[in-house]
């Protein structure tokens, strides 16, 4: 016991955990929600416990990649981030060759659990890895990486119908547009945390491109989702329980607007963590329609 103990105060553990953002869940449950809705939807209902395992933890384990593979990049630039500068990288308290051993360990057991799937789902993965490999450099070439990291982002939702029955289909694609736009919408907000960071260092985004159009945009995004989302239920022959479900999230998204009003630190950060929320209630929406209706 004392030995478990002494790993978990270890500052080299505590350092892993953070750049993987371990301590920090937000990021893993909005790539993890959808992804189990597109699960549940081709599965009609409960997917069975090894491809529920399958998508869990490699949800974890991508994303926790993509962490570690975006501070490695940024790791000169997030000391004069307000909200990033104690990040291991940043600081010193990890080096780049263990970071990049972690992010190694991390895509090789995702990578083992996408091969007990099958072909296009582990082909899926890989433009999904790609794509997540290239968001720290998006940030440095176009104001639009949010727009990648929504591509990448989404790529759970094709390789779900895919690892269930070998192939997509209309639901499909309604499922990945819609979180593609939330997910621009939502990085959106993130982005405008660091806003003021990232215009003295250079880096882009859909926060600086959009400006003062920003709340606008990020609407027009949110419209753009709950009518997404909308259209899936018509296409599945979904109840009225589930257009109810999709009103709701409508008042999430009416929530972050008002929490983003003032543009401030706090509000866009609060805004950005409300979607774990909407997230988890667009999977709760999906399991009542194909488990319990």
């Amino acid at each position: 016991m004392d030995r478990v103990t002494d790993i978990l105060r270890d500052p080299t553990f505590k350092a892993l955990l953070e750049v993987a953002r371990l301590d920090k869940p937000v990021g893993t449950l909005l790539l993890l929600w959808p992804t189990l809705a597109a699960l549940w939807i081709a599965s009609n209902g409960w997917p069975g416990w090894h491809l529920f395992l399958v998508f869990t933890l490699g949800t974890f384990l991508t994303r926790s990649a993509g962490c570690v593979i975006n501070d490695i990049s940024d790791r000169s630039l997030d000391g004069h981030v307000k909200r990033t500068q104690l990040r291991p990288l940043a600081t010193g308290a990890l080096s780049v060759r263990l970071a990049l051993a972690w992010m190694v360990f991390l895509l090789a057991v995702a990578g083992l659990l996408v091969l007990t799937t099958n072909f296009e789902t582990i082909l899926l993965a890989g433009v999904s890895a790609v794509l997540a490999g290239l968001y720290p450099l998006m940030k440095r070439i176009t104001h639009l990486p949010q727009l990648v990291l929504g591509v990448a982002f989404s790529f759970g939702i094709p390789m779900a119908f895919t690892a269930v029955n070998g192939e997509i289909n209309t639901a499909t694609g309604l499922l990945f547009f819609a979180n593609l736009v939330w997910v621009v919408a939502y990085d959106t907000e993130y982005a405008m945390v660091d806003r003021d960071d990232d215009l003295k260092i250079g880096i882009k985004s859909t926060a600086i491109l959009f400006a003062e159009q920003d709340r606008l945009i990020i609407g027009c995004l949110q419209i753009m989702f709950v009518m997404f989302l909308w259209q899936l239920g018509e296409n599945l022959a979904f109840s009225n329980l589930y257009l109810a479900f999709v009103l709701a999230i409508g008042g999430f998204c009416l929530r972050q607007q008002w929490l983003i009003r003032r543009r401030d630190r706090e509000g866009s950060f609060s805004a950005f963590k409300n979607n774990q929320y909407l997230g988890l209630l667009l999977f709760v929406a999906i399991v009542v329609e194909t488990s319990i209706l």
